[in-house]
């Protein structure tokens, strides 16, 4: 059974990973493991040793606390936190929130502006 920090950290690499488009055999070269590693990992069937953990946070080009942030004081995630892993868990939200910040800034900005106005409306 996967502790719940463990699963916690996975998503967050897995989710990094999403993030600046890379895929598991990239990210495992650049560790230097294999790629089935990565995927123990991401799923916490595995956990990630504190080097290891260091390796693939400057692959990632975050700090190690960034896979720790959104764990409560109980280590257990809550349904807020719950909610946004599954929404990030979504291809389709991750391509969205990838496509979204390639976009210059100050046109990003009007487009967050449009998508707050038309959701309170909705």
């Amino acid at each position: 059974m996967t502790h719940p920090v463990d699963s916690h950290v996975g998503k967050r690499v897995r989710h990094r990973r999403w993030m600046v488009a890379m895929t598991q055999q990239q990210l495992a070269d650049k560790v230097g493991i294999k790629f089935q590693q990565i995927q123990k990992y991401e799923t916490g069937m595995n956990r990630i040793s504190a080097s290891r953990l260091w390796d693939i946070s400057e692959a990632l080009g975050v700090s190690v606390s960034f896979f720790f942030e959104g764990l409560g004081d109980s280590a257990t995630e809550t349904d807020e936190s719950l909610a946004a892993s599954d929404i990030l868990a979504d291809k389709e939200a991750l391509q969205l929130v990838r496509s979204y910040y390639a976009i210059p800034e100050n046109q990003r900005r009007r487009l967050f502006e449009l998508a707050r106005v038309l959701s309170d409306a909705a």
